[in-house]
């Protein structure tokens, strides 16, 4: 069984648990507060040097860190993630996007606005700029979805849920989601899914931070 280390309220960590409840996947959660610094004790370091969540151990004593990679270990041989080669590409192209222009930004909004207490005041200087760029993100994304139903393949895949994880709470973290009819829609088709679960969802088998 795997073990995953993650944070309920990191959107990184939101990919894989939503992922591996799409593939009915049983798994161990291991709950891991970054913001009490659970991440970068000698023990967690050990295991990942750069301290980050998600993290996931495939076999014991071997460990697989960043999300998008974690999606693609977890899902492979499976139709959320294409074995066609063009389709394969264009779904990497998006997730590269995810990380590259949407995560840094909404992303980032998101963890300080919502998570850090005084994040606003400590981020000021960046704040115009997360928007102004995942406004862009949006806009990117918007135009896709005027003329396709999903990012890759022509269907629902882990491009979807890598780009789903940060877009959803875009509002919480004052986006404004109303110019975006057709990334609203896709969040609404990629929700209506009967194996979805919401970013606070966790096993039955989960543990506190060890």
């Amino acid at each position: 069984m795997y073990t995953l280390y993650s944070m309920r309220r990191s959107g990184n960590s939101y990919k894989v648990r939503l992922t591996l409840a799409h593939l009915g996947v049983a798994f161990r959660l291991v709950e891991i507060d970054i913001l009490r610094g659970e991440s970068h004790t000698p023990d967690f370091l050990n295991k990942n040097p750069s301290g980050q969540v998600p993290l996931l151990e495939v076999m014991p004593g071997r460990y697989l860190a960043e999300s998008n990679a974690i999606l693609w270990y977890v899902a492979g041989g499976t139709p959320l993630a294409p074995d066609d080669r063009i389709d394969r590409a264009d779904a990497l192209q998006w997730m590269f996007f995810e990380q590259h222009t949407l995560e840094p930004h909404i992303g980032a909004a998101y963890f300080w606005l919502n998570l850090v207490k005084g994040g606003r005041e400590l981020q000021r200087h960046a704040l115009d700029d997360w928007m102004e760029e995942g406004y862009r993100a949006l806009g990117v994304m918007e135009k896709h979805l005027q003329r396709n139903r999903f990012f890759a393949a022509d269907r629902f895949t882990i491009a979807d849920i890598a780009l789903y994880a940060y877009t959803h709470v875009a509002h919480e973290c004052e986006y404004d989601m109303n110019a975006f009819p057709a990334v609203r829609a896709w969040l609404a088709r990629v929700a209506a899914d009967p194996r979805h679960v919401l970013m606070d969802w966790s096993p039955n088998n989960s543990a506190a931070a060890e």
